[in-house]
């Protein structure tokens, strides 16, 4: 793409109407659909600048703060490089380093990390109930810290994975299939199967699943969601995804058959999760250090799991499936990874060997959209008029690679 490409998508930009300054980015439906879509063009603008050496760095110093209270490889490494694309240095919280270990409470801890922070990224999923909560409790801290004058300025929140939604997995996912299929308009009509699949683990997050339900139903998508019996998600994420799907066109059904949810499908999404009643029982577990309560607790899901071994994305079931198109027979796989490939990570899994190796490269592809949601997210929040910066920068011309 070359530089009148890219301002002509800053053009694009300037004709959306948003109100994204100084707001976080938690929760996909919270945004509007025209935020929603100016979140795409900045990702791709950033993405494009980048690729023509024009660098899109907004800061000379500061920090963005990066609290993870789960593991992570991908979405750690995507924060770090959403920041670094616009000129911030990541700090690492490590709450046991910290003296958050001691007592000191979300208000404190907050107002401490933020005197020069543009952006705060939070993983919180454990718990289910409370990562959202935890999320938001940060967002009034430093609302209370701007409104009394001790924060010279409000750094964003960006949902790094909550409880509830995985904002940064799905925009990615959804920006990935706008490429894929010839822009974010075509994917109305295109059918995609959010399928539970199976796992040798358990305690997996309802996030993912949530987030693409969440997000794909504002497109006009025809969304299916697919779970053996017992693996239900959060039940108002799916009554809030069956009125988007009504409200964009698109359709939403519920059924407990994989190959059901296969049948003609355009996009195939097989991914473990625990059940929600499940993750309802964990917590308390979790919360008083109970180990033998947990132990217990991880058998009988195991045991519950290996109910549903043929619930995996095999090249059978992928026969099933609609042609994508570009040279592909059979719908585009996707997964947030890290895949459960049986026979590669695990005896039995949630895919295929043969049909993970096939699209290995197009699930490389969708995470790699994911640094660039991030540093969309993070701008979104920290420009009033986004337009004109990203103009600015493109007029200012200062290249990335300077040799």
């Amino acid at each position: 793409m070359n530089i009148n490409e890219i301002k002509g998508l800053i053009d694009q930009l300037s004709g959306k109407k948003i109100d994204m300054y100084r707001n976080d980015f938690l929760l996909t439906w919270e945004k509007s659909r025209a935020e929603l879509d100016a979140t795409f063009l900045v990702a791709d603008i950033l993405r494009e600048m980048r690729n023509a050496n024009v660098s899109p760095r907004l800061w000379h110093s500061g920090i963005a703060v990066s609290n993870f209270r789960d593991n992570s490889t991908r979405t750690r490494f995507s924060f770090a490089s959403a920041c670094d694309l616009l000129g911030l240095y990541v700090q690492d919280l490590d709450e046991g380093k910290s003296q958050i270990a001691h007592g000191e409470t979300v208000r404190e801890t907050a107002t401490m990390i933020s005197f020069l922070s543009e952006a705060i990224g939070i993983r919180d999923d454990m718990y289910l109930g409370e990562g959202d909560k935890y999320q938001r409790e940060v967002a009034k801290s430093l609302d209370e810290g701007v409104a009394t004058g001790v924060l010279p300025d409000r750094p964003t929140v960006v949902n790094l994975q909550s409880d509830i939604d995985h904002p940064t997995q799905s925009m990615a996912d959804l920006l990935h299939l706008a490429h894929h299929f010839g822009g974010v308009d075509k994917l109305k009509g295109k059918k995609i199967a959010m399928t539970w699949a199976y796992s040798p683990s358990y305690g997996k997050p309802l996030s993912v699943p949530q987030g693409i339900i969440g997000l794909a139903s504002r497109f006009g998508m025809n969304v299916t969601l697919a779970h053996p019996e017992g693996y239900g998600l959060i039940p108002e994420v799916v009554e809030l995804s069956k009125k988007q799907a009504r409200e964009s066109g698109g359709s939403f059904s519920h059924v407990n058959s994989m190959d059901e949810a296969f049948k003609d499908a355009d996009i195939v999404y097989p991914k473990s999760w625990a059940p929600f009643d499940v993750m309802q029982k964990r917590v308390p577990l979790l919360h008083s250090g109970d180990n033998a309560g947990l132990k217990a607790l991880e058998q009988q899901c195991l045991a519950n799991n290996a109910k549903f071994t043929d619930w995996e994305c095999t090249e059978e079931k992928m026969k099933l499936t609609k042609s994508a198109g570009k040279d592909m027979p059979q719908a585009l796989y996707m997964h947030c990874l890290p895949a459960d490939i049986t026979g590669v990570s695990c005896k039995a899994g949630e895919v295929a060997d043969s049909v993970f190796d096939r699209y290995r490269d197009d699930t490389y592809r969708e995470a790699s959209y994911k640094p660039y949601i991030i540093a969309a997210m993070i701008f979104l929040g920290k420009r009033k008029n986004p337009a004109a910066t990203l103009k600015a920068l493109l007029e200012r011309g200062m290249k990335r690679e300077v040799l």
